[in-house]
């Protein structure tokens, strides 16, 4: 599970920092690519990478300012043209499928694949696969804003090979159907019960992606033991009131939220433009007095959940 950073920037993109977009790559697990906002451009930052535009089969987009979602028209168009034919789910507030359709039908753009589209009017559960579980949570910003939070499902611990050998089972196909179904019959009438041969279950990674939004620290329970938390940092610590007229975050008040949520890393994204690169020192510098573990993103970094 990878994490990597498209583009980092906020409202407009700078020689430094494309907008925003995150992808999720699922590929050991799934196969498949997940990605979170899609700002103008991102189809070119795709292409300095090794992703494969017909492997995203997900696109979560938080909210409808542009610098989240200018990119989509060209980014599905080119997964047509590439190859893509498996379809692809949009989740995103209401609009976003009339945004979509509407771009696509006045630029007469033909998709060799189907869209379906989930316009998340309430928060909660966005859905549940065999493998993985998304939550939403409704953010504070001048329009409707969500953070997402995806949860890998606790995968079944390591089968005790040595405790099987010494119940006299030979090793072959009976291992795997041990490991598989709670109880399993032997040829000689034996009743295995996997909890007996099977160690402790390893625990799912969880990460927490969020949009643009105010300081809202009643939401780090929705956090709460995260992996990775990806927040916005679109301002310094000096410039609270002009974060708060926006309705963004500074870096103290994420790195505070972090501290909050119990989460194991914090990675700062979504960084205003007014910020160059002799300014990265300083913002990260802010953020880690009060949360030690913090990263803060650039165009490209990928970040691997372990």
């Amino acid at each position: 599970m990878k994490i990597t950073f498209l583009g980092t920037g906020a409202g407009i993109p700078s020689k430094e920092r494309n907008v925003t977009s995150i992808l999720l790559d699922l590929t050991q697990e799934k196969n498949k690519l997940w990605l979170f906002d899609c700002g103008e451009a991102t189809q070119h930052q795709i292409l300095h990478t090794s992703i494969k535009p017909r492997k995203i089969n997900k696109i979560f987009i938080t909210h409808l300012h542009g610098d989240h979602i200018f990119g989509l028209p060209g980014m599905l168009s080119s997964r047509s043209f590439l190859g893509g034919t498996e379809p692809l789910t949009v989740y995103g507030p209401k609009g976003i499928k009339q945004y979509i359709e509407t771009s696509l039908e006045i630029s007469q753009s033909h998709l060799s694949y189907p869209i379906h589209f989930v316009e998340l009017e309430t928060c909660g559960n966005v859905f549940e696969e065999n493998d993985f579980i998304v939550d939403c949570v409704l953010l504070d910003h001048n329009i409707k804003s969500l953070g997402f939070r995806i949860k890998e499902k606790d995968k079944l611990g390591e089968l005790n090979v040595r405790k099987l050998q010494e119940l006299g089972i030979p090793p072959g196909p009976i291992y795997s159907k041990i490991k598989q179904q709670k109880q399993t019959v032997l040829e000689d009438g034996r009743v295995i019960d996997r909890n007996d041969v099977v160690g402790e279950p390893k625990k799912g990674r969880v990460i927490s992606i969020f949009g643009d939004t105010r300081y809202i620290p009643k939401h780090a329970s929705f956090i709460n033991g995260s992996n990775v938390l990806i927040h916005e940092a679109t301002f310094d610590a000096s410039k609270l009131d002009l974060a708060n007229s926006y309705f963004h975050c500074t870096t103290e008040q994420t790195a505070e939220f972090a501290k909050k949520g119990n989460v194991q890393t914090l990675i700062l994204t979504h960084i205003s433009s007014r910020y160059q690169q002799e300014d990265k020192d300083q913002l990260l510098q802010e953020a880690k007095c009060i949360f030690p573990d913090t990263m803060l993103a650039y165009d490209f970094f990928t970040y691997e959940v372990k």
